[in-house]
């Protein structure tokens, strides 16, 4: 165990400290929740590993034999006109230990209206983007580890700009042989745009997780807790709404502290009866809650909450994600075994 906490510890010192989050990249739709489990438990859970494979979009090491002929199509109604899906499909080979696994993520912006510079009508247009990946897992012999990858082509036109890309995600798994304890560490995105909108060429939205997840031994729930976007450490910011101003008049902006960029990279979630016909779960995403919270308001920013109920062989999920008093998300998914 110590030995796979080092080199988990190591990666992180291998990426490199200037990277960015948020509102710098090109295709950052393929970062959005992949359905309503993965919604309802905070949005990027990695240590899922049972019969949903869209967990493997996420994460390919998690790609497994239970997935083995499960199809998984999920829809979210994000926020204004924007709505986006996916679809996961994961196939094993004969009576093989090997699985493969197909996926695809898109997102539709909905209709905008053009105008020219003079502030005159032209058309109307359309935005969307789409992701198509395939991925594969290996156990690695003698040692409980599975490592996977997933090879992605990315496609994007907005109005009459259209760019391509390509992209794999990396992945690592331990299973606790003597236990329910799941460790993951995924980098995610890697690659980058083969064709640009224009001119200018846009790094990808990398980021790389890391992930721990156990079933309680006398209860049936399983939590997880997730750390994203290890490769930059400070990814809080003042707020200029709660720039504080003095009976002086002097200004006091407000103060992200050490805890502050720690906790911002902390996502949890937990599973009820994960196992049973009913699953109920329920996640908290820190960085949301905190970058969308309202002063002197409860808006509740950052919590999600969600539910599947298994009959024969469907299973349907729902998922709903809060983001601030004024908006919210609804996730919709089903899997069906064939």
């Amino acid at each position: 165990m110590r030995k796979i906490l080092f080199f988990i510890l190591l990666s992180f010192a291998c990426v490199n400290g200037v990277a960015q989050v948020g509102g710098k990249h090109v295709y950052s739709f393929l970062n959005l929740a992949h359905g309503p489990r993965q919604s309802a438990l905070g949005g990027k859970v990695i240590t899922l590993f049972d019969y949903d494979p869209s967990a493997a979009i996420l994460n390919p090491a998690s790609i497994n034999t239970e997935m083995h002929n499960q199809i998984a199509l999920n829809y979210t109604n994000y926020i204004a006109d924007v709505n986006y899906g996916t679809a996961a499909y994961a196939l094993q080979l004969g009576e093989t230990n090997h699985v493969l696994h197909a996926g695809v993520n898109y997102i539709n912006y909905g209709t905008f209206d053009g105008y020219d510079p003079n502030g005159n009508f032209t058309n109307t247009f359309t935005g969307g983007d789409v992701a198509l990946s395939f991925g594969y897992a290996y156990a690695i012999p003698n040692i409980p580890i599975r490592v996977g990858a997933n090879a992605k082509f990315i496609s994007s036109k907005l109005e009459q700009y259209s760019s391509f890309g390509v992209a794999m995600d990396l992945g690592a798994m331990y299973l606790a042989p003597d236990s329910d304890l799941r460790i993951s560490v995924v980098a995610r995105n890697i690659g980058t745009q083969v064709t640009a909108y224009h001119e200018t060429y846009e790094s990808l939205p990398f980021e790389l997780l890391l992930g721990v997840s156990n079933q309680l031994e006398n209860l049936p729930l399983r939590w997880h807790i997730t750390l994203d976007n290890m490769q930059k450490w400070k990814i809080g910011f003042a707020n200029p709404n709660r720039t504080e101003v003095g009976l002086d008049g002097t200004e006091k902006e407000e103060s992200v502290t050490f805890i502050d960029h720690a906790l911002r990279h902390v996502i949890i979630g937990v599973e009820l009866f994960p196992e049973s016909i009913i699953n109920l779960r329920l996640g908290y995403n820190f960085r949301r809650g905190e970058e969308l919270r309202i002063e002197e308001q409860r808006a509740f920013a950052g919590l999600n909450a969600g539910f599947s109920i298994k009959l024969n062989s469907f299973r349907v999920s729902y998922g709903y994600a809060k983001y601030s008093a004024a908006a919210s998300s609804n996730y919709f998914g089903l899997n069906i075994d064939f």
